[in-house]
C-alpha cells in the first residue's frame, strides 16, 4: 500500500498515514469488531475527498478494490466506521461552522464539527439541534446524520434527518452532488443530465415508479427506522424529489458527505421534569401510551428499569444515594416538557400527573434546574453500567437502538426477559427512550471466552427475531452498520432486500464506499471481526454515554 499511500499524500492537501499504531487505532470503533484500515487520511477540504473518490474508482475499473470508510469520531456502535481500505477522517480538519443565519436557524458546517461544540455555537444564538445523541460531547454532526441519530428528544422533534435542510455529496466516482428538495420542473433537468448525477436521478426516478407497492410496504409501525435506505420519502405526491433522506442513514454507502445545512430550532432552556414509579409493566405500557396521545406531546419519555438501577448499586453504592427511596420500583419513567411557555410546562406536567395518579406508585415534579438534574443522574448513571469491566468481561452494545411499535414496549420488555433468562445472561438492565420504543440493553459477557462469544450469537438471533415479531425496526436509534446486516432481508423479505441493493448499485456500481455496511456480512463474517479485548477505550476522556 505504501506507493498508494504515495501517490495520495503527493495529491491532497491534507495528511495520510499508514503508521502501525495509526492503523490499531482506527481498526475500532464503538463497536465490538475490528477491521485495521490500509491506510488513513486526513482530508482539508471537499477537494481532497473528490480525488480520493476518483482514485479509488479508477482502481475499481481496472479491477482493484480499494475501500473508502468516512469517519467521525467512531462512535458507531454497529461497525460502520472501520474498513479495510481508506479510512477518510474528518474531524481532524472538516470541522467548521461555514455560515449560521441567526434569523431563520440555517446552519451550515463540515461534517467532522464536534456535536457539542456546534450546539454551544447555536445555543449562544437561541437555537439548537434537538436530536442529539447521548455521546453529543465526543460525536460528530457528520456521523449523527449518517446514522440518522434518534436522542431523548427525539419524541417530539423527530430523528436529526428532520432537521437537514441540504447536503452536498461526493459520489463514488469524484462528482460532487447538492440535495434538497426538488421541484417536478427542478427534477427533470436533473433527469436530463449527462453525467453520474444523471443517471443516479433516472435509475432511482425508475426504481420508485416501477416498484410503488413494494416500496410502500417497507413502511413499518414505528417511532424510529434508519434499517436498509429511506426510500419512502424521496418522492412526493406532488411530484417533488430529494435524494438527501437516501444519503441520511446511509452510513456512507451511497456517498460521502462533506457539508451540511441543518434548520436549528428555537432554544428554551427551561423545562418542566416529571419521574414516576412503577411495580407493573402493564401500568408503564398504559402510561406510555397516555402520554403519548395526550394533546401536548412530551419532549421526552425516558424509561429505566431495576435492573439497571441494581446494577449501578452493586457497582457504586454512592452513585444514586438519596436519589430513590431503599425500595425502588421495578421501572421508572423520566418525563420532560419544554414548551416556551412556563404557563403551559405546567399544565402540561399536572395534566400528565393525573394520567399517572392511578398507575403509578409514586410521581414528582421538579422545575428547578439544580433537582432536575437529580433525576436525570438517575438516567445517566447508565454510563457507570456500560463503563465497568471486571477483566475482560464487559458491558457489549450487540443489541443497541432497535425500535418496536410504542404500544408493544411492554411485550418488547417481557420478550427480552425471556431471553436473557434462558441464556443466563444477568443482569437485565434496560434503559432508553420509551416514547420511540427504543431501547438500550447491553449484556455484560467475555468476548475471549468461546462460550460467551457463543451466547453473544445466540442473543443476537433471537432478539433480532423477536424485534421483527413485534413489527418493530433492527435499525431505529441509528444505522445497520456490519453487525446488523445479517437481519436486514430478515426485516424486509427478499423482494425489498433485492430493491436495497439495487440501490446501493446506482451509486456505488464498483463496490468502493463502505463494503460490508449494511449488506455483504454474514454472521460467519462477523464472527471472524470479534475482537475479544473489546473496550470503550477511545472515550473515557468524555465517560461513554448510551
Amino acid at each position: 500500500m505504501s506507493k498508494i499511500a504515495h501517490y495520495l499524500q503527493e495529491h491532497l492537501a491534507g495528511e495520510v498515514m499508514t503508521s502501525v499504531d495509526a492503523r490499531k487505532y482506527f481498526s475500532t470503533d464503538a463497536s465490538i469488531l475490528v477491521s485495521p484500515p490500509s491506510l488513513i487520511a486526513y482530508p482539508r477540504n471537499e477537494n481532497d475527498i473528490r480525488k480520493a473518490a476518483r482514485f479509488s474508482w479508477q482502481l475499481a475499473e481496472r479491477g482493484r478494490i480499494i475501500s473508502l470508510t468516512a469517519r467521525g469520531s467512531g462512535t458507531d456502535s454497529t461497525g460502520g466506521a472501520i474498513g479495510s481500505g481508506i479510512e477518510v477522517v474528518f474531524p481532524a480538519h472538516m470541522n467548521r461552522i461555514l455560515e449560521l443565519d441567526t434569523k431563520s436557524g440555517d446552519v451550515t458546517i463540515e461534517p467532522g464539527i464536534n456535536f457539542g461544540k456546534l450546539q454551544q455555537a447555536l445555543q449562544t444564538h437561541g437555537r439548537f439541534i434537538p436530536a442529539f445523541p447521548s455521546a453529543i460531547e465526543y460525536s460528530t454532526v457528520g456521523g449523527a446524520v449518517a446514522n440518522n441519530i434518534a436522542g431523548a428528544k427525539s419524541l417530539k422533534y423527530g430523528p436529526i434527518g428532520f432537521s437537514v435542510k441540504r447536503l452536498r455529496v461526493v459520489l463514488a466516482n469524484g462528482e460532487v452532488i447538492e440535495t434538497e428538495r426538488l421541484s417536478k420542473r427542478e427534477l427533470n433537468k436533473k433527469l436530463g443530465l449527462a453525467t453520474f448525477e444523471g443517471e443516479i436521478y433516472r435509475a432511482v426516478d425508475t426504481l420508485l415508479e416501477e416498484n410503488r407497492e413494494l416500496v410502500a410496504s417497507m413502511q413499518r409501525p414505528v417511532a424510529k427506522n434508519n434499517a436498509g435506505y429511506n426510500l419512502l420519502d424521496i418522492k412526493n405526491k406532488d411530484g417533488s424529489f430529494d435524494l438527501s433522506p437516501l444519503f441520511i442513514g446511509s452510513q456512507g454507502t451511497l456517498g460521502i458527505i462533506t457539508e451540511l445545512t441543518l434548520s436549528a430550532d428555537g432554544y428554551n432552556p427551561d423545562s418542566s421534569l416529571l419521574m414516576a414509579g412503577f411495580d407493573q409493566l402493564a401500568n408503564v405500557q398504559e402510561a406510555i401510551n397516555a402520554l403519548r396521545s395526550s394533546k401536548e406531546t412530551p419532549s421526552a419519555i425516558e424509561i429505566v428499569n431495576s435492573g439497571l438501577i441494581d446494577a449501578v448499586n452493586d457497582l457504586n453504592p454512592n452513585q444514586l444515594k438519596g436519589l430513590l427511596p431503599t425500595d425502588h420500583p421495578a421501572f421508572l419513567l423520566i418525563v420532560e416538557y419544554d414548551s416556551p411557555s412556563e404557563r403551559a410546562r405546567k399544565k402540561s406536567s399536572h395534566h400528565a400527573q393525573k394520567l399517572l395518579e392511578k398507575l403509578a406508585t409514586h410521581i414528582q415534579i421538579e422545575t428547578e434546574p439544580e433537582h432536575q438534574q437529580r433525576i436525570w443522574k438517575i438516567r445517566e448513571s447508565s454510563s457507570v453500567y456500560i463503563g465497568h469491566s471486571d477483566g475482560f468481561k464487559r458491558a457489549i452494545p450487540i443489541v443497541n437502538d432497535s425500535s418496536v411499535p410504542p404500544e408493544r414496549i411492554a411485550e418488547f420488555i417481557d420478550g427480552v426477559h425471556h431471553i436473557f433468562e434462558s441464556l443466563g445472561i444477568k443482569p437485565i438492565a434496560i434503559w432508553g427512550h420509551a416514547g420511540d420504543g427504543i431501547l438500550h440493553m447491553q449484556p455484560h459477557l467475555n468476548l475471549s471466552q468461546v462460550g460467551d462469544r457463543q451466547k453473544a450469537f445466540r442473543l443476537l438471533n433471537e432478539f433480532y427475531k423477536l424485534v421483527i415479531s413485534l413489527g418493530g425496526s433492527v435499525s431505529g436509534g441509528r444505522g445497520d452498520g456490519r453487525l446488523k446486516a445479517p437481519y436486514l432481508e430478515m426485516q424486509y423479505g427478499s423482494e425489498v432486500y433485492a430493491l436495497l441493493k439495487r440501490v446501493k448499485g446506482i451509486f456505488d456500481p464498483y463496490g468502493t464506499l463502505n463494503p460490508g455496511v449494511k449488506f455483504g456480512t454474514s454472521l460467519d463474517d462477523i464472527k471472524t471481526l470479534i475482537r475479544p479485548d473489546y473496550t470503550f477505550g477511545h472515550f473515557y476522556d468524555h465517560l461513554p454515554r448510551s
